[in-house]
């Protein structure tokens, strides 16, 4: 078993509330109306559940699957494992994720479905080219703050924190 690798100093956060990801995941919706036609849609699990959801319903796609691989925490990247993989090379099917990153889970989800179209919300430099479409790039010392990974909390005021 590989060790688990420290993830990269992230700089900035970027704060991705409920509506922009549905905004977001809708504006991928519109560049794969002309891509398609789809079969079907592979959601990668868990980032990939709701664009996918979003993203499926813009396109009237009613066969959803999941292709489930875990790998990350809050704090390092291990061993990539494949919980539930998805059958076939993915011809006429979309895959859908939330983000890419260093490309280490799109690259294990290339090798399963390689003849699937991939497309992400948010793509970073690293993982840019093993996606085929996606809808913003950030850089690759920022990390996304994605809708169910946090919750409202009171924070103290600007001149406190100066301090």
């Amino acid at each position: 078993m590989t060790e688990p690798v420290e993830a990269p100093r992230f700089t900035k956060n970027f704060p991705v509330t409920w509506d922009q990801l549905h905004r977001d995941a809708k504006a991928l919706a519109w560049r794969l109306v002309d891509i398609g036609p789809f079969k079907g849609v592979v959601a990668v699990t868990r980032g990939g559940l709701v664009p996918a959801a979003i993203v499926a319903r813009e396109l009237e796609l009613r066969l959803i699957d999941t292709l489930c691989i875990a790998s990350y925490d809050e704090s390092r990247q291990g061993e990539l494992v494949v919980l539930k993989s998805v059958a076939g090379d993915g011809s006429d099917l979309l895959i859908i994720d939330d983000l890419v990153d260093t490309g280490k889970t799109a690259t294990k989800v290339r090798e399963i479905l390689p003849k699937a179209h991939f497309a992400t919300v948010y793509a970073k430099p690293a993982g840019r080219p093993l996606v085929d479409s996606f809808v913003t790039e950030v850089s690759q010392d920022t990390w996304i703050l994605f809708p169910w990974d946090m919750e409202m909390q009171a924070v103290p005021p600007i001149v406190r924190s100066q301090r």
